[in-house]
């Protein structure tokens, strides 16, 4: 907002008080608007939070003795914008300039007047070059856990979570004040924080310590939250998991962590997943993997052999000859859910069972086969490769 827009504005009639009031007649009026239009008590109403914010204007100015001074006398020497001179302003012997001139460093017709003028409206502005204006404030974000099964965690799952957070007291309707008419802090004149000099030209943002950044200072602590607007609740939602989350995830769910202040965005809601091993399944990135026994002449001789899945019927692969102990077929499309909507494949390594005990016709056919294959020595290379090295 320009200084002419400021000095434009009447704070009495915003109020409602006359120019003489004293100052509880000033308060009274502000506790009664201020309880009528605050943002909690007009959801969704912009008028009411813009009408919030110009009582918590007024009322930062003409509670203040010495800001209320300065913006009489401001208000006497340029009432309707235009400096009043002899004859008063647009009169004969009068003239009129723009404000910006007069205070856009130095612009036309501020010559004799710059400084002064500019430690006038210094207190009156903050040292921010604008009027006071409480900003909304959004809520925390909040972090929980929940702890899902293999089957929930590749598939996806709405789960239960109960939450616990701060928001708005329910006593003071998040103002922080007994009577619902908190005052706009004076150090950070209602936005929450404060600048300190970095060096170079920069500076640097910090949370406002006298209002710990909500940009109020409650005139009549709250008893229940103590002056900070805020009281811990929790509550029970449902948060939906989506498919194919690995154990340790931490999945976001935006806006749905604590509620904001003053009509600000409610935080997020961060939720860390834990998986729960399963007995027969693994995972590896978008793929799962299962290991399958199979017999001597399976892997030998080849076939076809069945696999069972994650949730589904089982599937037939096939088993080349001469399989080795180790080898991974791939079930394709068997795997867990991707964020596309597709699904990744299942690995299916093969284990060469060796029975432990062979008698009868099973003991005679493996004598008969090792003195078949007597002359085949698989460690020949290994010894070769040895002797070379």
């Amino acid at each position: 907002m320009s200084t002419k827009d400021f000095l434009e504005k009447d704070y009495y009639k915003v109020l409602g008080v006359p120019k003489d009031a004293t100052e509880a007649e000033i308060k009274k009026a502000y506790r009664k608007l201020a309880r009528e239009n605050h943002p909690d008590a007009n959801k969704g109403d912009a008028k009411a939070e813009e009408r919030f914010k110009e009582i918590s204007e007024a009322a930062d100015v003409l509670s203040d003795a010495k800001r209320r001074k300065e913006y009489d006398d401001a208000r006497a020497l340029f009432g309707n914008g235009g400096f009043r001179g002899p004859g008063g302003a647009g009169g004969p012997g009068g003239f009129n300039f723009d404000l910006g001139d007069l205070f856009g460093g130095g612009g036309q017709g501020g010559g004799g007047f710059g400084g002064g003028l500019g430690d006038v409206f210094g207190g009156l502005f903050g040292g921010r070059g604008g009027p006071t204006r409480t900003q909304p404030r959004r809520g925390q974000d909040i972090e929980t856990e929940v702890t899902l099964s293999f089957t929930e965690a590749v598939h996806g799952e709405t789960v239960p979570v109960r939450l616990s957070s701060q928001s708005p007291c329910k006593a003071c309707s998040g103002t922080g004040d007994k009577n619902g008419t908190p005052r706009v802090c004076p150090t950070c004149v209602g936005t929450g924080q404060v600048s300190r000099g970095g060096g170079g030209g920069f500076s640097l943002t910090d949370p406002c310590v006298d209002c710990k950044g909500r940009g109020l200072i409650a005139q009549d602590p709250c008893e229940v939250c103590k002056g900070s607007g805020r009281a811990r609740s929790s509550r029970t939602m449902q948060a939906r998991i989506p498919a194919g989350v690995t154990d340790g995830q931490r999945v976001r769910l935006r806006g749905k962590g604590a509620p904001g202040e003053r009509g600000g965005p409610a935080g997020d809601l961060y939720v860390v997943v834990h998986v729960q091993p399963h007995p027969v399944f693994g995972r590896r990135g978008d793929n799962l993997t299962v290991t399958v026994p199979v017999t001597f002449p399976e892997a030998a001789l080849g076939g076809e052999i069945k696999v069972p899945t994650l949730g589904g019927p089982p599937v037939t692969l096939r088993l080349p000859p001469g399989t080795p102990n180790g080898r991974t077929l791939r079930a394709r499309g068997k795997g867990a859910t991707r964020k596309d909507g597709t699904r990744g494949d299942l690995l299916v390594t093969v284990e060469v069972q060796v029975p432990s005990d062979v008698e009868g016709k099973a003991l005679d056919a493996l004598e008969a086969y090792r003195e078949a294959t007597a002359d085949l020595d698989p460690r020949a290379e290994l010894f070769k490769a040895a002797k070379g090295a």
